[in-house]
């Protein structure tokens, strides 16, 4: 069953599989508890949104959930997938751009459309798996430097540019813009000193990026003030926009290579009418509300700064997602869990090795707009007082508590 499920018995339906009942919010139900929830993606709070909320179901009442029917190159095209396409475009300051109906599978196959086997690819060691899925399908040679380490990434272009005037091919860098698990950022200037030496392009994964970073919301790229140099940008709609679907944004170009190579898309449905009109509106709500980036800023500036301010380590986070590391094992890790969940109210993931090294508990918490100052500060309280049980060593002794349901 593979690391995780060898605990499926233990852990599932709480640990694994959890159900989170009621609205879309930043207090939600669990197991009939009302919890403070920080492990939802909708940084923006605009799940339910009141005009998010009227345009789905308008768009669904008038459509339906099926049309339209049939993948975009076949039968799938609409004028508000052009029009979405022709907005995210004109966003992220790129010729064009082609709306993906997932974002995972999505980048896995603009990897696959944009090398062939001569082309040699270098990425970060923390790239997140669509961009490891992808790279899994390339028939040539790739490099992974160490996370942002850029002495290491230069000694693999001087590789790559070796291997790829051997093949005739070229060269892609693969980073992310903002690193969903730690929270820090890829260092794209420092990326891009090497461009002009080295004649590689650049692919940014911004999925947590964008609509929370930069002036405008329009990611990690504007935030770094780098969005001239980043070739190929892909963002999703699962996070800021809090819907399902991505897109990518290029050269008008290689906008028409991928839209004919991208398997994913070719042989799957069009992203249904609903989710193109949502996210239209979604996207709306993100270039002419600044209120909502702000305040989601107000609550992440506020949580990471309290809980910086007791002494707790969160890395080297520059976005919102707020990682608090502690020491101990994967047992302590679970009790800290369940006493957060059980006398706590508090819902939020954790992660253990061999997501993180031996020895390391990760808690991580994603602020939202919809989150409350009080939200922080009960938070920032509880955490205090978890970690004085820790270090007492009141997590590491008795019995993981029975509170999974039956597999």
């Amino acid at each position: 069953m593979g690391p995780l499920g060898q605990y499926a018995d233990a852990g599932y339906g709480y640990y694994y599989f959890p159900k989170l009942e009621g609205e879309i919010s930043n207090r939600m139900t669990f197991r009939g508890k009302p919890m403070i929830v920080w492990s939802l993606n909708n940084y923006l709070g605009l799940a339910n949104h009141p005009e998010v909320r009227e345009a789905d179901a308008r768009a669904a009442e008038q459509y339906g959930m099926a049309y339209p029917m049939g993948a975009r190159m076949m039968s799938g095209q609409t004028s508000f997938h052009e029009q979405l396409e022709r907005e995210l475009a004109a966003f992220e300051n790129k010729e064009a751009a082609y709306l993906l109906n997932y974002g995972y599978m999505g980048m896995v196959s603009i990897i696959d459309s944009l090398i062939d086997r001569h082309d040699v690819v270098v990425y970060d060691s923390e790239a997140h798996a669509c961009i490891l899925d992808g790279l899994r399908m390339h028939l040539g040679k790739r490099f992974v430097y160490p996370h942002n380490d850029l002495e290491k990434f230069e000694a693999s272009l001087k590789r790559a540019r070796k291997l790829a005037d051997q093949t005739g091919g070229g060269i892609l860098v693969i980073t992310e813009g903002v690193y969903g698990m730690a929270g820090d950022l890829g260092d794209l200037p420092g990326i891009l000193q090497f461009k002009d030496k080295y004649g590689f392009r650049l692919l940014v994964d911004d999925a947590h990026g964008f609509g929370t970073m930069g002036v405008t919301g329009a990611g990690t790229t504007e935030e770094q003030k780098v969005m001239d140099g980043v070739d190929v940008y892909f963002g999703t709609f699962a996070k800021a926009m809090a819907g399902i679907g991505g897109f990518v944004a290029t050269d008008k170009a290689v906008i028409k290579s991928l839209a004919f190579n991208m398997r994913s898309q070719i042989y799957a449905k069009s992203l249904p009418m609903p989710m193109v009109i949502g996210a239209l509106k979604r996207l709306e709500l993100l270039k002419t509300r600044p209120e909502l980036k702000a305040q989601l800023w107000t609550i992440v500036n506020a949580l990471q700064k309290g809980l910086r301010d007791k002494g707790f380590d969160l890395g080297k986070t520059a976005s919102p997602v707020t990682p608090v590391f502690l020491k101990g094992g994967p047992f302590e890790g679970t009790q800290i869990v369940a006493d957060l969940r059980e006398n706590y109210g508090i819902f939020c993931s954790i992660v253990i090795y061999p997501v993180v090294p031996k020895g390391v508990i990760m808690l991580r918490l994603i602020p939202t707009a919809v989150h409350t100052l009080e939200d922080v500060n009960y938070t920032i309280s509880a955490f205090a007082e978890v970690r004085e049980k820790l270090d007492a060593g009141k997590y590491s002794t008795g019995t993981i508590p029975d509170v999974a349901d039956k597999y």
